[in-house]
């Protein structure tokens, strides 16, 4: 995924699916300068993590 993406699907009321290796993932937060998100599993959200930009799929 591009950044300039995912920062739009952040910034939409759209639940917009987003999957990282096959997780579906909600984005929390978009870091354009290091092209990393901070995002969590749908079903965990106690679980967040970083993750680069380009390994989320948008579906």
């Amino acid at each position: 995924m591009e950044k300039e993406r995912a920062k739009e699907i952040l910034d939409s009321p759209d639940m917009i699916r987003v999957t990282y290796k096959g997780t579906s993932v909600f984005i929390e937060t978009v870091d354009q300068n290091a092209e990393q998100a901070y995002v969590f599993p749908v079903d965990e959200p106690d679980n967040r993590f970083t993750v680069e930009i380009k390994s989320l799929q948008e579906h």
